[in-house]
């Protein structure tokens, strides 16, 4: 009986861990390297890949995959005067129309309704998007646009996950950055 106990105490003892060290060991997508919620993205320029178009050249900026937990590009370029001036970028029609699709092949497919967000003192949509036939190492994406009266600036996040909304939160902090926003002010004009 004692013997029995002892056997069993061991077995559950190995069993825990067992468990533990499979925990420890299973890789998990975008908290490898971090704790949970402890992304510190790192952004730096990166030079503008689109050919020149009608709403000319933007700013691109990269986040690492050590810094965001995948590499992470943000191409952000103001659309003057191509803004809803009356309502603004308050639905996802209004997010689609500005958005910069095509510098993505315009091969995307939503992955639900987008979201209103706020960038300084600018008001807009979010929304999560897959790719299709891109460049291997992007697989989503986010569309962030967002107005000053009837001047949009788009947003265009590329990452080489397929979790975009793991990584929502940390590029509208950086849209919301001094950067980004002294940027708007002076492509705005304000």
């Amino acid at each position: 009986m004692r013997k029995m106990a002892v056997i069993v105490a061991v077995a559950a003892f190995a069993l825990g861990g067992l468990v533990g060290a499979y925990a420890l060991l299973v890789e998990r997508p975008l908290e490898r390297g971090t704790a949970a919620g402890a992304l510190r993205p790192v952004w730096s320029n990166a030079q503008w890949p689109f050919p020149m178009d009608q709403w000319g050249k933007g700013k691109a900026f990269r986040c690492k995959s050590s810094d965001c937990g995948a590499e992470v590009m943000v191409y952000v370029r103001a659309k003057i005067g191509f803004c809803n001036c009356s309502t603004g970028v308050s639905d996802d029609e209004e997010l689609d129309r500005i958005s910069d699709y095509d510098l993505l092949g315009n091969k995307l497919a939503a992955l639900g309704p987008g979201r209103p967000i706020t960038v300084a003192w600018m008001k807009g949509r979010s929304r999560a998007f897959t790719l299709a036939g891109t460049q291997p190492a992007a697989r989503s994406a986010l569309s962030v646009g967002f107005n000053d009266r009837c001047d949009a600036i788009v947003a265009t996040a590329v990452l080489g996950h397929e979790q975009p909304a793991a990584i929502e939160a940390a590029v509208l902090e950086f849209l919301n950055s001094k950067t980004v926003v002294h940027w708007a002010e002076v492509t705005l004009g304000l």
